[in-house]
């Protein structure tokens, strides 16, 4: 799926929901797959982790490192840039704050480009994934992330659309400047925000 994005798209017929951004349907039990990609299948001991850039210490983790790690969880929702929310999802994983603790970002950093196992990536300000606003998320409802949805493991921002929560998360870089990845090259926001409706480049 390449291209520039399809304003075209609407989703299902809008019901008024005072929870939801707008333009969004709730997609009740629905989880649609959406990828930029062909879903790779990535086995637990061949996945890997990697923030590197400004920082001061660059570091890798292997599954058993991350798995080893304080877990914590998200509850809440989460919205696509393609018209579809869902309440009350429950995600686990470990917050990224306790990597970037880790390698100690330099002062000078203020955003992060995510990137996939795949090549995909997507960027991001630094403040929208500390403060625990961001996880490395592999679990699902409490079983492993399906490799549809991002498993083994993925990036998971939930107050910005989701495409910027990295399927097959791979690596954060940290930049002193703004760096558009796949869809921000091919239109998107810069940012993402579903409650200002950033889904485009000039939104």
């Amino acid at each position: 799926m390449t291209g520039h994005p399809t304003r075209g798209f609407v989703g299902r017929p809008r019901v008024h929901n005072p929870g939801l951004p707008p333009g969004q349907y709730d997609a009740g039990t629905d989880w649609p797959v959406l990828s930029a990609e062909v879903t790779p299948r990535i086995a637990p001991r061949d996945w890997t982790l990697r923030i590197d850039g400004l920082v001061a210490e660059e570091r890798t983790w292997t599954w058993d490192d991350v798995r080893a790690l304080p877990t914590s969880s998200y509850e809440g929702d989460i919205h696509c840039v393609t018209s579809w929310s869902k309440f009350g999802v429950r995600f686990g994983g470990v917050s990224l704050d306790v990597f970037l603790d880790a390698v100690r970002p330099d002062p000078a950093a203020t955003h992060v480009v995510a990137y996939a196992h795949t090549g995909y990536s997507t960027n991001l300000p630094l403040a929208d994934v500390t403060g625990g606003k961001a996880w490395v998320a592999f679990t699902y409802e409490d079983e492993p992330l399906p490799a549809e949805h991002g498993g083994p493991a993925r990036l998971l921002v939930p107050h910005l659309y989701f495409w910027k929560s990295a399927k097959w998360l791979a690596g954060l870089r940290l930049l002193d400047h703004d760096e558009p990845g796949f869809w921000e090259q091919n239109g998107y926001h810069a940012r993402g925000n579903p409650w200002e409706e950033q889904r485009y480049a000039g939104d």
